[in-house]
């Protein structure tokens, strides 16, 4: 019996970056774990195929989701010592730069739309509901930790991109948008 007890308490323990152990339901790894699955979405929209434009930015933004996932699995004390590097400025400007651009391409929003479309842009929709999740996890966990400046703002801005990216794709592909009246 005690053998049992010892194995769901090693199940129930996850590492973090620097290989400390919290149990898997914290914060921290619900932060780091939402965007990995943010990332896997991106990759499920890149393997079902996206329009030129957002083939060369979503591998981008895939390397910063790994850059903000190392960033989140670190304590703030150990981030310097595993030489983690931080979001910067300049990959927020660039996020809310394609935001401005993509949106301006399909036109202003009219009334809310129905996620879906194309295999790309409805993942793109997911991504999106799954970068929300992890915005409010990264605010849950800044609560209580110290996170980078801009670890929150680049989240709420890739949510920003990501909803541009559904509906540019869609536009691409001459698929109209579904309004909700």
């Amino acid at each position: 019996m005690m053998a049992l007890g010892t194995t769901v308490l090693r199940e129930a323990l996850a590492a973090l970056g620097g290989g400390q152990q919290v149990p898997t339901d914290a914060l921290r790894l619900d932060a780091v774990g939402t965007v990995d699955e943010l990332n896997s979405f991106l990759g499920v929209a890149l393997a079902h195929g996206v329009c030129p434009r957002l083939r060369e930015e979503l591998p981008v933004i895939q390397r910063e989701l790994i850059q903000l996932a190392s960033n989140l699995a670190f304590p703030e004390e150990e981030r310097q010592r595993y030489h983690v590097q931080p979001i910067e400025a300049g990959q927020v400007a660039r996020l809310e730069t394609l935001t401005d651009e993509l949106s301006q391409a399909v036109g202003p929003l009219a009334n809310f739309i129905v996620p879906g479309g194309v295999p790309g842009a409805a993942y793109l929709h997911v991504a999106r509901a799954v970068c929300l999740r992890a915005h409010r996890a990264v605010v849950a966990l800044s609560r209580r930790e110290a996170l980078g400046a801009l670890t929150s703002p680049y989240v709420c801005q890739l949510g920003h991109a990501l909803f541009a990216m559904a509906r540019y794709e869609n536009a691409y592909h001459n698929v109209p948008e579904t309004l909700v009246n």
